[in-house]
């Protein structure tokens, strides 16, 4: 299948922005489940600095804003042709090691709450459990626009029982990795069925399984990614992970618009 993405950010600011630099994460990664046929970014009152690829093999841009700017609009768009693997990425590749995917951070710090939900679970190290383990988070916590907060780590969530992708992702990975299972958070583009506009980008979860490697784990659809899903940039958590991260000074009174168009060519 091939996909068309356009992903637009526009900042506006009260007051000038004396000096902001941007890291973006919008570039579709390479991959034997994907293709970038075609992918540009362009930015508006500002410059690309540089690109390179990080540890985790994220595209990722510099972005730096225009001295004095009030807007910054950033857009990103291509075509993707994706085939469907069953949700199987393959063998882990460097250069961070498998054993990094164990670790936890502060949004997938492994507690009470993590635990208890792994035991409930009956979950196994091994595919059947993973398929298990997600179908358990989302009965556990249920999905609700708008419902938590982004710095709520996987702990939050499953105390507040409800959450959205970013949450649930969390959860899987904090509950893979008290299992010793090596997991990863994935942020991306997926094609809805009843519209192409879209206001965020998705996230889901991957496992590292043995005879198979990474294998992915929607757990707020309830599947495996399939030739709807467009992955872009993988990491420990969402900030590894996240489309954009940054700093500035000055630019006060910021207001945000993110508009993402995904459609079938």
């Amino acid at each position: 299948m091939r996909l068309k993405i356009r992903h637009a950010t526009r900042y506006r600011f009260e007051t000038p922005v004396k000096y902001g630099l941007q890291q973006l994460r919008k570039t579709p990664k390479s991959t034997a489940q994907q293709s970038i046929r075609s992918w540009r970014t362009k930015v508006e009152n500002g410059r690309k600095e540089l690109s390179f690829e990080d540890y985790h093999h994220n595209t990722t841009e510099l972005i730096s804003f225009a001295p004095g700017a009030t807007e910054l609009s950033v857009i990103s768009e291509g075509d993707i042709d994706v085939t469907d693997t069953g949700g199987i990425v393959g063998p882990h590749r460097g250069p961070a090691p498998l054993w990094l995917y164990l670790r936890d951070t502060v949004h997938t710090r492994i507690k009470t709450g993590v635990r208890s939900l792994v035991r409930s679970i009956g979950a196994t190290p091994d595919l059947e459990g993973m398929h298990r383990l997600s179908a358990g988070i989302r009965e556990a916590v249920t999905y609700e626009i708008g419902a938590s907060e982004p710095n709520w780590s996987a702990e939050d969530a499953i105390a507040a029982g409800r959450g959205v992708c970013q949450d649930h992702t969390h959860i899987f990975l904090a509950c893979a990795r008290e299992m010793q299972m090596p997991a990863r958070y994935v942020s991306g583009y997926l094609m809805l069925d009843d519209t192409t506009a879209q206001d965020a980008m998705h996230a889901w979860a991957e496992a590292h399984v043995d005879g198979l490697g990474w294998v992915g784990f929607d757990v707020s659809n309830g599947i495996s990614p399939d030739t709807r899903y467009v992955r872009v940039a993988t990491g420990l958590d969402y900030a590894e992970a996240s489309p954009v991260s940054g700093t500035r000074i000055g630019g006060t009174g910021e207001t945000l618009e993110v508009q993402i168009d995904v459609a079938q060519q």
